[in-house]
């Protein structure tokens, strides 16, 4: 054998040790992620009040579909505003679902508890509607420059589905005090606050349809 195929075999030999090397350390990174590197954030739900009648007027059918929001309460993060205009998210804590989804389930559930659930459904169950409640997410995160409150803003509308013209039309807002804002204090009072929105918007909407 020449010195210069003895030079090209352990040129060969030395690559596939270092491909050897190459693939075992990516196998031992992706071992890492999979086996526990990532921890598990906890994770809230929102409750849906129960000890509330609503008032029936009507015999009218609503749809309930879920609230339009912005990027930022678009998601399962959890918002807390450091000061005004600042978002930041908890690290420790995320909602079960998309807020907006969770939103809608809970309302709905909401006017269920509330003996009017022979007149409310979501869209696409494949029931005639006489109106639509339109709802969109202003604010729902935890206000930490307010002295750490949880604050719920929800803007309303009751549609006419015949006519598109607007029955009705307002604003609902809770504020309550959160003892931090860590997970669970924080997601409690976010509870809380929005158990107060849905009692006052089945109610309000109740009436008028």
């Amino acid at each position: 054998m020449t010195g210069f195929e003895r030079f090209g075999r352990t040129a060969r030999i030395a690559a596939v040790v270092a491909l050897q090397l190459s693939l075992a350390s990516a196998l031992g990174g992706c071992a890492a992620l999979l086996g526990g590197g990532a921890k598990a954030v906890p994770t809230f739900d929102l409750s849906a009040p129960a000890d509330f009648t609503a008032p029936r007027t009507g015999a009218g059918q609503l749809l309930v579909g879920a609230p339009t929001a912005l990027a930022v309460l678009d998601t399962e993060k959890i918002l807390v505003e450091p000061a005004p205009g600042q978002i930041t998210y908890l690290s420790d804590a995320q909602w079960s679902d998309r807020l907006p989804a969770l939103f809608q389930a809970r309302l709905i559930e909401s006017f269920e508890n509330g003996n009017r659930a022979r007149s409310v459904s979501r869209p696409g169950s494949g029931v005639t509607a006489d109106y639509a409640l339109l709802t969109d997410l202003r604010s729902f995160g935890i206000q930490a420059y307010q002295g750490n409150e949880a604050v719920v803003e929800v803007s309303a509308k009751i549609v006419n589905d015949r006519t598109g013209r607007i029955a009705a039309a307002q604003v609902f807002k809770a504020r309550v005090a959160a003892s931090g804002t860590a997970g669970p204090q924080a997601t409690q009072a976010l509870d809380q606050a929005s158990d107060q929105v849905f009692v006052d918007m089945v109610k309000w909407a109740s009436a008028r349809f």
